[in-house]
């Protein structure tokens, strides 16, 4: 670009460069959701064509950059896990919220008037998101971060179910269903449910009690080098392993990752990424 006496403004933007070496996780979290769900009548508490409509997003971000291993999502946000040697956008904060917050809200718009053709996305009530990128320092914290996730969605699942049930089942009202909730803890309103309302909470399908988790299978993880080796390769070995990381299959799992250390060390190669 020309220079020009006004290019100085260029002296007073400022970028912040994520921590090299560490893993990186971007959230992107929807805005407004609870006016946008009542304004397109979401079914209560759960709507599963719109939990597909996120993770038809959350999938097509996974095929365009081989740099996210894997994904976790429920409701309305979804977490993208950034192998630790990514070099994406210079591992530019801002770069990465805005591209990752704008792609999720144009793919989510797009797969939602797929699915919906009766109700189309309205100009007055568009789906936007957020994002926020944060680093951690070893798989340890990666486990503990998606394990917080889960526990988040369990919680939020279990209250809206049992909330939603005593208002439709029951036919109290909101206040009367928040009042009776209040202070209780898990195996109240699982009592609650069975009890009064007839359900086996354990029954609910997966995607609601445990969210949807998307993982870049690597079948070849002897492919997968450590720290050093990654500083090591040629720029044609790094093309190789991306090429090798795009035709990777994404599969989609329920499952409990807060327990099931199987699930984790039969995919430790995530943590040579």
């Amino acid at each position: 670009m020309a220079n020009s006496k006004y290019e100085y403004v260029k002296a007073f933007e400022r970028e912040n460069y994520l921590l090299p070496e560490t893993y990186i996780v971007i959230r992107v979290d929807g805005k407004g959701f609870h006016k946008f769900s009542k304004y397109y009548d979401f079914a209560k508490p759960n709507d599963l064509g719109a939990l597909q409509v996120m993770n038809a997003a959350a999938m097509q971000i996974m095929h365009r950059y081989s740099d996210v291993l894997l994904a976790y999502g429920d409701s309305d946000e979804y977490s993208f896990l950034l192998r630790r040697s990514c070099e994406l956008y210079e591992r530019r904060e801002m770069k990465l919220c805005t591209l990752f917050a704008s792609l999720m809200s144009t793919y989510y718009m797009h797969f939602w008037n797929q699915r919906y053709p009766e109700k189309l996305i309205q100009l007055e009530m568009i789906p936007t998101f957020d994002a926020r990128a944060v680093t951690y320092p070893n798989f340890r914290t990666v486990r503990d971060y998606f394990s917080w996730r889960q526990v988040d969605c369990h919680i939020n699942n279990l209250y809206n179910t049992t909330f939603w049930n005593l208002v439709e089942k029951l036919g109290l009202t909101g206040q009367e269903a928040e009042n009776k909730l209040m202070g209780t803890v898990s195996s109240d309103k699982n009592e609650i449910l069975f009890k009064e309302c007839g359900i086996n909470y354990n029954n609910e399908p997966e995607i609601f009690r445990k969210g949807t988790i998307f993982v870049r299978e690597i079948v070849n993880s002897k492919e997968c080098n450590d720290d050093d080796e990654i500083k090591q390769l040629s720029a044609r070995q790094k093309q190789r392993q991306e090429k090798m990381r795009k035709k990777a299959e994404i599969k989609e799992y329920h499952v409990d990752i807060i327990n099931d250390d199987n699930w984790w060390e039969s995919r430790s190669w995530l943590e040579r990424s």
